[in-house]
């Protein structure tokens, strides 16, 4: 008997009283039976009141949008619903002035007043209206003389049921939207957490090597010139990879090879003045385990180099496992389990992995592992 939430919720609620009209046709029955009042007073009381309440009932189906969303609303539920009550209330003085001149007929509005009730108020008020809409009809037919019974009755338990029914229908699929934009948005802040985790890693990684190497040409710019601007040379070369590696994990086509970062760590290890120990080839690694490898390198590499002052390094390869242990302090990993550790956890996690970090048991210095199981 109304637009209700069946449809999609802002074109549904928008035209809503459009459809709305289309149902007044069953208005006409009541309309034909005043014209033929002979009672000049009741029937004009009565053609008053069917515009009265068609205009009244089109104007509140054309609010339902804002009551529905002040019903959802904590803060304005009760101004919505008192605002959908006092709709009810005036369609039935309206219904009640054309009694006198249409007769039964006039029942043929409480269709309308328990369809928009069952869209417009609380189900534990609107379920109430509709039953006592259903009884009034009943009762009117049998007590009052010359009134047949036409199913009005009938029609407005319908009716009630068909508008309850769209109403739930709109309702989950509000909540079906909501959910589905719930969603989005938590894909976008993980993506922001993704890209932001691997930005941490990169520049943490590229400019921690960045430092050590402008460190050693500046010391070496007194020494051996050749040597300082190879280093020099290595600066630039770096800068633009980091600056690469940025731009690829922004559009998010980045890549890391197991091989890429042995090599690397290779480099940057000797710039940091540590005798690194690390394997000649990856090969055996399974393709699945040597993104994860990969940045258990990198990151252990980075904090080697930045805070640990080991003299040596060693990385342990195997087909399920990575380990890289240093003769260091550990320095702020240790203590402060830095935001490269926590993306480290969260890549292990990702792929079941185990990761262990901490210092060695029976020797000075730190161990980083990862262990996949088999």
């Amino acid at each position: 008997m109304s637009a209700v939430e069946g449809q999609p919720a802002n074109r549904a609620f928008k035209y809503g009283w459009i459809f709305a009209a289309v149902w007044l046709f069953y208005l006409s029955g009541t309309v034909v039976t005043l014209w033929h009042d002979d009672n000049m007073f009741t029937r004009y009381l009565g053609f008053a009141g069917v515009a009265g309440f068609a205009a009244t009932y089109l104007f509140m189906v054309s609010l339902t949008r804002q009551i529905r969303r002040g019903i959802a609303s904590p803060g304005f539920t009760g101004q919505a619903t008192g605002r959908a009550t006092l709709g009810v209330l005036v369609m039935l003085v309206l219904f009640a002035m054309q009694i006198p001149g249409a007769g039964d007929h006039a029942l043929s509005c409480l269709v309308f007043i328990a369809a928009f009730g069952m869209v417009g108020l609380p189900l534990i008020r609107a379920i109430p209206l509709a039953a006592a809409l259903c009884t009034l009809a009943e009762v009117l037919v049998s007590l009052l003389p010359g009134w047949h019974d036409d199913g009005y009755g009938l029609a407005v338990l319908l009716g009630s049921v068909a508008t309850w029914g769209l109403r739930m229908a709109g309702e989950r699929q509000h909540r079906l939207s909501s959910a589905q934009q719930e969603i989005a948005d938590l894909a976008v802040q993980n993506e922001r957490a993704r890209i932001a985790g691997d930005l941490h890693d990169i520049l943490g990684h590229s400019l921690t090597v960045v430092t050590v190497k402008a460190e050693l040409a500046q010391r070496l710019l007194d020494i051996d010139i050749e040597r300082a601007r190879k280093e020099l040379s290595d600066l630039e070369a770096l800068a633009r990879d980091a600056l690469s590696d940025v731009r690829s994990t922004a559009m998010g086509m980045r890549g890391i090879s197991l091989p890429g970062e042995i090599a690397a760590a290779r480099e940057a290890l000797a710039a940091a003045n540590v005798e690194a120990d690390l394997p000649g080839a990856a090969d055996e690694v399974p393709s699945r385990n040597r993104e994860l490898f990969a940045w258990t390198i990198r990151e252990a590499v980075t904090n080697i180099v930045r805070h640990s002052k080991a003299t040596h390094a060693q990385v342990k390869l195997g087909v399920g496992s990575v380990e890289i242990l240093d003769d260091g302090v550990g320095g702020g990993v240790v203590t402060g389990d830095g935001q490269g550790i926590k993306g480290l956890r969260r890549r292990a996690e990702a792929l079941g992995a185990h990761l262990t970090v901490g210092c060695r048991e029976n020797e000075p210095g730190f161990r980083v592992r990862v262990e996949v199981p088999s």
